[in-house]
C-alpha cells in the first residue's frame, strides 16, 4: 500500500510516497481504511525535524488522526466493529496511509451527518481546544486572546471561548479575509500577527484597535521568537497557556520576562492533550462531533488533497496559506 514518510528531515521535500505492507491489526486492534487523513500542526514540526530528540526518525510516517471504516479485527476485538466509520487516532505518526491498523481503544463512532473530512478537522483538535481552556481556568467573562486563531485548534478555540461567555475574544492573524471569518467564528477583535492593531486609519472595530491592552488567558499554538511579548499582554493573575510551537520553540530566557512581570503574577503553562486520559478525550471528542454534525460547531477545511500532494500540503501549511485544516484523501 501507498504512505508518505519523512526521507529527509527540513523542506516538505523530504516526503516521500514509499510502498509498506498493508499492516495486520493485532490483538486488541482493528484495521481502518480511511477516507480522510488531518494534516496537523504537529505533523509540520516533526517533519522540519523539531522532534528528533524525541526519538522521530527519517522514515517516519507522519499523521496522528484519521478517519474511515473499520474493514478487518485483530484479536480480542468484537467483529461488529467492522464496516462501521470511524474517526481514529494514530499516535504521532502513521496516519498518512491508505490503511491503518489502531488500538480499539483509540476509535470513536461517528455520527450519520458527520463526514469524515470534518471529523478528522475537530478530531484532535478540537479536544485540545476543548482542555487548554480548561487548563487556563477561563471562566465566564474573561478575556481570552487566541494566538494563531487561523489554524484548526485556533478555530475551535475561538468558538469555545465565545459561546463560554468571554467577555472579549482577541485573535491574531495577518490576512484582512481572516479577520471577517473569525468574526463570524466569534472573534470581538483582530489584531495582527504581533498582538497588535492591524492599522490606525480605518474603524477600530476592523483594525482591533479597541482590544483590551490585556487578557485574562491567551491560548497559544504558534510560540517562536515573540512569544515573550505577548507573556507583557497578560492581565494580573493572567494564565498563557502553550499548546503548539508551529513558529519554532521560544527563545530559552523567555522565562526572564515572566519573571519582569513577576508583580502580575503571570502564570504559564504548556498544554498536551496526552497529559489528559483517554476517556476524558472520547468524552469530549464524541460530543464534538455530535455537536458538529448538528451545526452547533464548525469546522473548516481549507483544501482536501490527494494523499500523493502531502508535499503541497506542508507547502501550504509553512506559507502561511491555510485557514482550517487541510485534509489528504488516499
Amino acid at each position: 500500500m501507498k504512505a508518505v514518510a519523512i526521507q529527509s528531515f527540513g523542506d516538505p521535500e523530504g516526503l516521500r510516497v514509499i510502498e509498506v505492507p498493508v499492516p495486520v491489526p493485532g490483538s486488541g486492534q482493528v484495521l481502518v481504511t480511511p477516507t480522510a487523513i488531518g494534516v496537523g500542526g504537529v505533523d509540520v514540526v516533526i517533519r522540519r525535524g523539531g522532534l528528533k530528540a524525541y526519538g522521530f526518525g527519517e522514515g517516519h510516517i507522519p499523521g496522528s488522526e484519521v478517519a474511515g471504516t473499520v474493514t478487518a479485527v485483530g484479536e480480542g476485538v468484537d467483529a461488529s466493529w467492522v464496516g462501521r466509520r470511524v474517526w481514529a487516532y494514530t499516535g504521532f505518526g502513521g496516519g498518512y496511509a491508505e490503511q491503518v491498523a489502531v488500538g480499539v481503544e483509540d476509535v470513536v463512532p461517528l455520527p450519520a451527518d458527520l463526514s469524515d473530512t470534518d471529523a478528522v478537522t475537530l478530531g484532535n483538535s478540537g479536544v485540545v481546544a476543548h482542555f487548554s481552556l480548561a487548563h487556563a481556568h477561563f471562566t465566564p467573562g474573561e478575556s481570552v486572546l487566541v494566538r494563531g486563531a487561523a489554524g484548526s485548534i485556533g478555530v475551535t478555540a475561538v468558538q469555545l471561548a465565545a459561546r463560554g461567555g468571554a467577555g472579549a475574544v482577541a485573535v491574531t492573524t495577518a490576512s484582512p479575509e481572516r479577520r471577517e471569518r473569525l468574526r463570524a467564528l466569534g472573534a470581538s477583535h483582530v489584531l495582527d500577527r504581533r498582538g497588535e492593531a492591524a492599522a490606525r486609519d480605518t474603524a477600530a472595530r476592523e483594525t482591533g484597535s479597541d482590544a483590551p491592552a490585556g487578557f485574562d488567558v491567551i491560548i497559544d499554538v504558534v510560540a517562536g521568537a515573540d512569544l515573550p511579548s505577548f507573556v507583557r499582554k497578560l492581565n494580573p493573575n493572567g494564565r498563557m497557556v502553550i499548546v503548539g510551537v508551529v513558529g519554532g520553540q521560544p527563545p530559552s530566557d523567555f522565562g526572564t520576562t515572566m519573571m519582569d512581570t513577576f508583580q502580575k503574577s503571570p502564570s504559564i503553562a504548556a498544554f498536551s492533550a496526552a497529559s489528559i486520559p483517554a476517556s476524558e478525550r472520547h468524552a469530549v471528542r464524541a460530543e464534538q462531533f455530535a455537536e458538529a454534525a448538528r451545526g452547533e460547531l464548525r469546522t473548516v477545511v481549507h483544501e482536501v488533497l490527494p494523499l500523493e500532494k502531502a508535499v503541497l500540503a506542508h507547502q501550504k501549511m509553512e506559507a502561511g496559506e491555510v485557514f482550517g485544516r487541510i485534509v489528504l484523501t488516499p
